[in-house]
């Protein structure tokens, strides 16, 4: 792990990509509501992915075979904001520009309250 808790695969990852979605909801209720959303991840993710995930205290770190490459992400919950940091291999870096409003718009339907509608 590098600074900060993101990973390092070398020179052949690029710049990662950081969103952070602010919330009043603590760390605890934004845990629970990423949990309760995660199965439906794949859903989100052009041509279907297979998503290995793994708990570390707040700190979700997410494995996501997706177009024939592998992205790493992490997601980090705070009390107050919720960090999503994905690192995207060369092959896909033109996708970071179009990435950050994506992870925004599905990060903050994560992070909704669905059973008060």
């Amino acid at each position: 792990m590098e600074e900060g808790g993101a990973r390092r695969y070398g020179a052949r990852m690029s710049n990662p990509v950081i969103v952070d979605l602010p919330h009043k909801l603590g760390a605890e209720e934004a845990k629970r509501r990423i949990e309760r959303n995660l199965s439906k991840l794949n859903e989100h993710i052009p041509g279907g992915a297979q998503v290995g995930s793994r708990w570390t205290g707040n700190r979700l770190d997410l494995d996501i075979g997706a177009m024939g490459q592998q992205v790493a992400a992490e997601i980090d919950i705070r009390e107050s904001v919720v960090r999503l940091t994905v690192t995207l291999p060369p092959a896909l870096a033109f996708f970071g520009g179009m990435l950050e409003p994506l992870i925004r718009a599905q990060g903050t339907t994560m992070l909704e309250d669905k059973s008060k509608r």
